[in-house]
């Protein structure tokens, strides 16, 4: 299989400002937010109450109950408050990117429901508390994402610009969760896990199908709501798609002795916000990915 990544060399040749020294252990993590913790769980915190405004409990209760519930017990991925970071650097305001990051969230509350269905076994990452069987899971898994690409529509207005860079979010989340995005990363890590022969070129295909992408995404989609420059975009997308593979290959399938590979996917991550955003506050949006390490004593997992 190609290289992951075909456009990194490794760290050799990276400039000065992003070489740092990294601890050679990393910390088990679900949603890491890094050192400026306040900033993040008031992003995070914002979007759940726009969700709770969107997906209230109301009749039909067979349909809203489950969903509702999935909806804030399923744990969280970091993709929907990146999204929002993003749209805050390149200049945008939090409430412009609100309804995109919901839509990140439901894309992986359903992605994230139908892979830890009752009843099938063993999965990485945190179990659900499966409050309905199987069944109900599945129908609502459906169900939340065509509610997120409504969620996405509505959120249109009369104003051709916006109805535009709407329409260009609607396809970077289709394409992020479809077959060659996250939902070929569930179906590789199973493919991965069943093979037994411990492939790390396609571990980390899977933790870049699974995370990277979704990650990439929410940066991306931020930053078009923002108004962000072609170039702010695509550096916000490969910091995302770093980000991700990170936070993949440290939970679930791809918790392993990888911290070399991290280590030079945090440097570029780190580049892409140091060239492109110069002179711009980062530390914010940086702090995602800055306390992803611990000194060995600490680290129990790997």
């Amino acid at each position: 299989m190609a290289r992951v990544f075909s456009s990194i060399n490794g760290s050799a040749n990276l400039p000065t400002l992003v070489r740092c020294s990294f601890s050679s252990c990393y910390k088990p993590m679900v949603v890491k937010m890094g050192r400026d913790q306040s900033y993040w769980a008031s992003i995070e915190s914002e979007i759940e109450a726009h969700l709770k405004k969107v997906i209230s409990i109301r009749p039909p209760e067979s349909v809203f109950e489950p969903m509702h519930y999935l909806t804030f017990t399923t744990p969280k991925s970091t993709a929907p408050a990146l999204c929002v970071a993003a749209c805050e650097l390149v200049g945008g305001e939090r409430a412009q990117a609100m309804a995109a990051a919901s839509a990140i969230h439901l894309m992986h509350v359903a992605t994230y429901t139908h892979q830890h269905m009752h009843g099938f076994g063993p999965k990485p990452g945190p179990a659900i508390d499966h409050k309905f069987g199987p069944n109900i899971e599945l129908l609502t898994g459906d169900g939340i994402m065509s509610f997120a690409i409504v969620l996405l529509a509505k959120a249109m207005s009369p104003a051709r610009e916006n109805s535009d860079k709407i329409l260009r979010v609607i396809t970077e989340v289709t394409r992020a969760v479809g077959s060659q995005g996250l939902l070929e990363g569930q179906f590789r890590a199973i493919e991965w896990s069943q093979s037994g022969n411990g492939d790390e070129e396609m571990l980390e295909y899977v933790c870049k199908k699974k995370e990277g992408e979704i990650h990439a995404c929410g940066a991306a989609c931020g930053a078009i709501l923002g108004d962000g420059s072609d170039e702010e975009v695509e550096s916000l997308r490969n910091y995302g798609l770093y980000v991700g593979t990170i936070q993949g290959m440290i939970n679930g399938v791809g918790r392993n002795n990888k911290n070399k590979r991290m280590e030079e996917l945090r440097i570029l991550a780190m580049k892409e916000l140091q060239i492109r955003f110069k002179g711009k506050k980062v530390s914010p949006i940086a702090s995602l990915i800055e306390e992803s390490f611990v000194p060995p004593s600490q680290c129990d997992l790997l």
